[in-house]
């Protein structure tokens, strides 16, 4: 019996031994020197001259002037959005409400952007809206039931561009989307199937460390072509991180497909001229 009982003692041993050794050598190990150093806080650089909210393409003011490729059937979408906004409506932004961005449009980058590499996955937070993105680089394909959301499913892969020996450019596809999702405030339509393709390379750039690149291109069939833009982002040095919670304090009250604002009086007020109020059929109306 004491025999039996060192045998299972060994085995026991050579197998936590053997287990320990699979381990280690299957363990990825995180070598920051092979990444880039893209810590700290981003904001979207500014571009001289042009209006309006931050626009998809940032070289052109927003709204027509973006000379957005859209079909007959989308360009009349965003002309009716416009349309609806000049006569004090929303259109079909939904920001105003407090909606997620989603992707794209999160990378407009509405206020400031923190970036966190790890080894399986890059992180992408942004403050406004508490947005976030998780890209996957662990080399996984795509899941046969790809999971839906606003910000959609991002795979990614690493780019030694230079072969120096240490990554410096991510390259992401982002599908799986859910809507309705806008490219901006005017608002820029993507197509109602929602079966948008979001391509990136991200990088830093060679002249200056202080700025980040994000090339997009977004294929969808609202659009007569792929659109590619280059989002810039600049590096600030004395960053200041605040919590931004859209709806403490937002006056703005969406029901049904009709916006209205909330008085300071705690009353309902139209946004639009002669805008009839909403549908009371539920609610014991008052005699007078």
């Amino acid at each position: 019996m004491p025999y039996r009982h060192s045998i299972g003692a060994v085995m026991a041993a050579a197998f936590a031994t053997f287990a320990l050794s699979t381990m280690i050598t299957n363990a990825r190990v995180f070598d920051e020197s092979h990444y880039p150093d893209w810590t700290g806080q981003w904001m979207r650089v500014p571009v001289a001259g042009i209006r309006g909210n931050p626009s998809w393409d940032p070289n052109k003011s927003d709204g027509l002037a973006q000379e957005a490729p859209l079909t007959p059937e989308y360009q009349a979408k965003l002309e009716a959005s416009l349309a609806d906004q000049a006569a004090g409506g929303a259109g079909l932004d939904r920001d105003l409400i407090c909606m997620t961005a989603g992707m794209p449009r999160m990378m407009n980058l509405y206020s400031t952007m923190e970036i966190i590499v790890t080894i399986d996955q890059t992180y992408i937070l942004m403050s406004t809206f508490n947005d976030t993105r998780r890209i996957f680089t662990d080399g996984r394909d795509w899941p046969a039931d790809l999971p839906l959301s606003y910000a959609g499913y991002s795979i990614g892969k690493w780019i030694d561009v230079d072969g120096d020996g240490r990554y410096d450019m991510l390259e992401v596809e982002t599908r799986g989307f859910r809507g309705m999702r806008t490219l901006d405030s005017t608002s820029i339509p993507l197509h109602a199937d929602n079966q948008t393709v979001i391509k990136e390379r991200i990088y830093r750039d060679k002249q200056n460390p202080e700025i980040i690149h994000d090339d997009m291109t977004t294929i969808d069939h609202a659009l007569t072509r792929p659109w590619t833009v280059d989002k810039t982002y600049r590096l600030q040095k004395n960053p200041h991180w605040v919590q931004n919670i859209c709806s403490v304090g937002n006056m703005h009250v969406q029901i049904g497909k009709d916006g209205y604002f909330l008085s300071a009086d705690g009353l309902l007020m139209p946004v639009r001229k002669d805008q009839a109020p909403p549908d009371l059929k539920y609610f014991k109306q008052s005699q007078k």
